[in-house]
């Protein structure tokens, strides 16, 4: 799958954790834009791993701080 059909099925799942209906460019941030809390981050990687059948470590989690980051990491992930 190529970046931009990822971008769009992450964007579908990330609407209901967008309490706030904040534009999500690939700069946006999880903890500053959208304030995500740790609670809504594991949710929303729960998410994320369910949809697109991959496993995002600890370690790959606390480098992720952009929409964009996440996006180009779910690709790698795939494959």
């Amino acid at each position: 799958m190529d970046r931009a059909a990822t971008a769009e099925r992450i964007a579908v799942l990330i609407a209901p954790f967008n309490k706030k209906g904040i534009a999500v460019t690939d700069a946006t941030t999880f903890s500053g834009d959208l304030e995500f809390d740790s609670l809504t981050v594991m949710d929303f990687v729960a998410a994320i791993e369910d949809e697109f059948d991959i496993i995002i470590s600890m370690n790959q989690q606390a480098e992720i701080e952009t929409y964009g980051q996440l996006v180009d990491a779910v690709v790698r992930l795939q494959g």
